[in-house]
Protein backbone atom coordinates (compact mmCIF):
# COMPACT_ATOMS: atom_id res chain seq x y z
CA UNK A 1 0.00 0.00 0.00
CA UNK A 2 1.36 3.41 -0.98
CA UNK A 3 1.96 5.67 2.04
CA UNK A 4 -1.18 7.76 2.41
CA UNK A 5 -2.23 10.76 4.48
CA UNK A 6 -5.95 11.03 5.24
CA UNK A 7 -7.07 14.59 5.95
CA UNK A 8 -10.28 15.15 7.89
CA UNK A 9 -11.82 18.61 8.34
CA UNK A 10 -9.01 20.45 6.55
CA UNK A 11 -10.94 23.44 5.21
CA UNK A 12 -8.30 26.15 4.80
CA UNK A 13 -7.36 26.08 1.10
CA UNK A 14 -4.05 27.91 1.68
CA UNK A 15 -3.05 25.44 4.40
CA UNK A 16 -4.14 22.51 2.21
CA UNK A 17 -1.97 23.77 -0.64
CA UNK A 18 1.02 24.15 1.71
CA UNK A 19 0.51 20.58 2.92
CA UNK A 20 0.25 19.27 -0.63
CA UNK A 21 3.42 21.06 -1.71
CA UNK A 22 5.31 19.96 1.42
CA UNK A 23 4.37 16.29 1.13
CA UNK A 24 4.47 15.87 -2.65
CA UNK A 25 8.27 15.34 -2.77
CA UNK A 26 7.91 12.55 -0.18
CA UNK A 27 5.67 10.55 -2.52
CA UNK A 28 2.71 10.32 -0.17
CA UNK A 29 -0.80 10.01 -1.50
CA UNK A 30 -3.07 12.66 0.04
CA UNK A 31 -6.76 12.06 0.47
CA UNK A 32 -9.17 14.68 1.79
CA UNK A 33 -12.07 12.89 3.47
CA UNK A 34 -15.43 14.63 3.19
CA UNK A 35 -17.85 14.87 6.10
CA UNK A 36 -20.37 12.48 4.52
CA UNK A 37 -17.74 9.72 4.83
CA UNK A 38 -16.98 10.22 8.53
CA UNK A 39 -19.05 7.16 9.45
CA UNK A 40 -17.10 4.86 7.12
CA UNK A 41 -14.42 2.58 8.60
CA UNK A 42 -11.08 4.37 8.35
CA UNK A 43 -9.54 1.23 6.86
CA UNK A 44 -12.07 1.34 4.03
CA UNK A 45 -11.22 5.01 3.36
CA UNK A 46 -7.52 4.05 3.39
CA UNK A 47 -8.06 1.22 0.90
CA UNK A 48 -7.44 -1.72 3.24
CA UNK A 49 -8.61 -4.90 1.53
CA UNK A 50 -11.43 -6.73 3.25
CA UNK A 51 -12.93 -3.71 5.01
CA UNK A 52 -16.30 -2.98 3.50
CA UNK A 53 -18.12 0.38 3.36
CA UNK A 54 -21.34 1.14 5.17
CA UNK A 55 -24.41 1.81 3.05
CA UNK A 56 -25.21 5.17 4.60
CA UNK A 57 -23.60 8.60 4.68
CA UNK A 58 -22.79 10.66 7.74
CA UNK A 59 -25.23 13.51 8.31
CA UNK A 60 -24.27 14.39 11.89
CA UNK A 61 -21.67 16.52 13.54
CA UNK A 62 -18.46 17.92 12.08
CA UNK A 63 -15.14 17.41 13.83
CA UNK A 64 -14.09 20.33 16.03
CA UNK A 65 -10.48 20.14 14.83
CA UNK A 66 -8.50 18.82 11.91
CA UNK A 67 -7.48 15.16 12.04
CA UNK A 68 -4.62 13.57 10.11
CA UNK A 69 -4.19 9.80 9.74
CA UNK A 70 -0.98 8.26 8.41
CA UNK A 71 -1.41 4.99 6.54
CA UNK A 72 1.25 2.47 5.53
CA UNK A 73 4.21 4.56 6.67
CA UNK A 74 7.51 3.58 8.20
CA UNK A 75 8.90 5.46 11.21
CA UNK A 76 11.27 7.28 8.87
CA UNK A 77 8.37 8.37 6.65
CA UNK A 78 6.43 9.64 9.67
CA UNK A 79 9.50 11.60 10.75
CA UNK A 80 9.74 12.97 7.20
CA UNK A 81 6.13 14.13 7.32
CA UNK A 82 6.68 15.91 10.63
CA UNK A 83 9.88 17.54 9.36
CA UNK A 84 8.14 18.64 6.14
CA UNK A 85 5.44 20.36 8.21
CA UNK A 86 8.09 22.15 10.31
CA UNK A 87 10.28 23.10 7.34
CA UNK A 88 7.30 24.60 5.50
CA UNK A 89 5.91 26.47 8.51
CA UNK A 90 2.73 24.39 8.67
CA UNK A 91 1.20 24.54 12.17
CA UNK A 92 0.87 21.27 14.08
CA UNK A 93 -2.23 19.12 13.77
CA UNK A 94 -3.48 18.30 17.28
CA UNK A 95 -5.29 15.12 16.32
CA UNK A 96 -3.08 12.76 14.37
CA UNK A 97 -2.77 8.99 14.33
CA UNK A 98 -1.27 6.05 12.53
CA UNK A 99 -3.70 3.51 11.08
CA UNK A 100 -3.51 0.35 13.21
CA UNK A 101 -5.03 -3.12 13.25
CA UNK A 102 -7.48 -1.82 15.86
CA UNK A 103 -8.47 1.65 14.62
CA UNK A 104 -8.84 0.62 10.96
CA UNK A 105 -12.35 -0.59 11.86
CA UNK A 106 -13.30 2.64 13.65
CA UNK A 107 -15.08 5.56 12.06
CA UNK A 108 -13.64 9.07 12.08
CA UNK A 109 -15.73 10.31 15.01
CA UNK A 110 -14.67 7.40 17.24
CA UNK A 111 -10.98 7.94 16.48
CA UNK A 112 -11.32 11.70 16.84
CA UNK A 113 -12.90 11.37 20.30
CA UNK A 114 -10.10 9.00 21.38
CA UNK A 115 -7.38 11.33 20.07
CA UNK A 116 -9.02 14.37 21.66
CA UNK A 117 -9.21 12.56 25.01
CA UNK A 118 -5.53 11.56 24.77
CA UNK A 119 -4.50 15.09 23.78
CA UNK A 120 -6.48 16.68 26.61
CA UNK A 121 -5.19 14.13 29.13
CA UNK A 122 -1.57 14.66 28.12
CA UNK A 123 -1.92 18.44 28.16
CA UNK A 124 -3.69 18.47 31.53
CA UNK A 125 -1.09 16.07 32.92
CA UNK A 126 1.63 18.40 31.66
CA UNK A 127 -0.06 21.36 33.33
CA UNK A 128 -0.47 19.37 36.55
CA UNK A 129 3.23 18.39 36.52
CA UNK A 130 4.23 22.05 36.09
CA UNK A 131 1.99 23.06 39.01
CA UNK A 132 3.52 20.37 41.24
CA UNK A 133 7.12 21.56 40.58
Amino acid sequence: MKPTVLLYNFKDSVRNRKITLALMPLGFRLRKVEKENYNQPIGYIAGVKGIEPLNETHVGEELEDEMLIMVGMTSAQIDGLIMAFRKNGIPKVKCKAVLTETNQYWDALTLYKELKLEHDTLNNKGIQNEVEK
